[in-house]
C-alpha cells in the first residue's frame, strides 16, 4: 500500500494514549510560532572533528506515546499542525493475508487510537503491530545536498546535515530529493527544514529532545568516535538494518528489528 508521510491512513475508534514530557520541557504547543530555531553552530565548528553522531531506533521498545514529537515541536519551535513536523511515528499492522496498514495521526504526537475498533479490521486477523519512529536519517551521501543550487544545504563534518535558512530560496529541490520525506518548506519564512538532531543542544554536550524524553529508550543517539558511547554499543550488540537501503543515500538512523514491509 503506497502512503506519502503527509497523507496518512486513519485507523479510527479507541482512547488517545496521552503524551506527556518530563519536567523541564514545557509541553504545551499553544502559542509555539514558526520562529528561526536556535542557531545550530555556535563556536561548535572548533569541535567538528573529534566526533562523527549517529542514531539508532529500537522498533520492539517504542510505544507510540508521541512524547518525541510533541518534545521536538517544542524544543525547535515549529508550528503546530503536524505537518510542520521533523520528526514522527508511524503504525504499522500486518495482516495475515499480507496486507499493510499505516498511519500516523497528526505525525503520532497524540498517541495512537485502539486499531480492533477500526471497521477496516473487523473480523480479519492481525498477525502483528509496531511502532517506527521516523526523522532525517542525516545520510553520508544526501541526496538533499546535491541538488541545492545555493549551497543552503550542507553537511559537516561531523555528519549531520544543516540548512542554512539565511541562504536558503526555498526552491523546495531538497523536499524533492530525500526519499525518507523528512523536509517540508517552514510557513512562514518559506526556507527549507528538517530535523538536525537537535544540532544546537549535542553542541553543547545534550542529547536531541526526542531521545531525552523518550520513556523506554527507544530513541538512540551517540558518536562513533567513542566506542563506549549509547549508538556505538547498539550496533555491538544487535542486528540492525537502515530505511531504503538500496538508494545508496548512506542513511546513519539504524533501527532494531525493522521489519518487512517498512518503508
Amino acid at each position: 500500500m503506497k502512503l506519502s508521510r503527509r497523507k496518512f491512513l486513519t485507523l479510527g475508534g479507541g482512547a488517545l494514549i496521552l503524551v506527556l514530557i518530563p519536567k523541564g520541557i514545557e509541553t504545551s504547543l499553544a502559542g509555539t510560532a514558526p520562529e528561526t530555531a536556535p542557531s545550530p553552530i555556535g563556536d561548535w565548528t572548533k569541535e567538528w572533528e573529534k566526533h562523527y553522531w549517529g542514531f539508532a531506533v529500537d522498533t520492539t521498545k517504542c510505544i507510540g506515546c508521541g512524547r518525541c514529537v510533541v518534545a521536538c515541536k517544542v524544543e525547535n519551535r515549529l508550528p503546530p499542525e503536524p505537518e510542520f513536523t521533523r520528526t514522527w511515528v508511524e503504525r504499522y499492522v500486518i495482516l495475515e493475508d499480507g496486507e499493510v496498514l499505516v498511519d500516523s495521526p497528526e505525525a503520532g504526537m497524540h498517541g495512537f487510537k485502539d486499531e480492533v475498533a477500526n471497521a477496516r479490521l473487523r473480523g480479519r486477523e492481525i498477525r502483528r503491530s509496531f511502532f517506527v519512529p521516523k526523522l532525517c536519517n542525516q545520510c553520508d551521501d544526501p541526496p538533499c545536498v546535491q541538488v541545492c543550487p545555493v549551497a543552503a544545504t550542507h553537511r559537516t563534518a561531523d555528519g549531520v546535515v544543516l540548512v542554512d535558512r539565511k541562504r536558503c530560496i526555498g526552491c523546495r529541490y531538497c523536499i524533492q530529493a530525500c526519499p525518507y520525506g523528512a523536509r517540508y518548506l517552514d510557513p512562514e519564512e518559506r526556507v527549507a527544514d528538517k530535523c538536525t538532531w537537535c544540532y544546537h543542544r549535542i553542541a553543547q554536550g545534550m542529547k536531541p529532545a526526542c531521545v531525552e524524553v523518550c520513556p523506554v529508550g527507544a530513541r538512540i543517539f551517540g558518536d562513533f568516535k567513542d566506542p563506549e558511547s549509547p549508538v556505538r554499543q547498539v550496533l555491538r550488540k544487535f542486528s540492525v538494518g537502515v530505511l531504503k537501503p538500496d538508494l545508496g543515500t548512506k542513511p546513519k538512523v539504524y533501527y532494531i528489528g525493522l521489519q518487512s514491509g517498512v518503508r
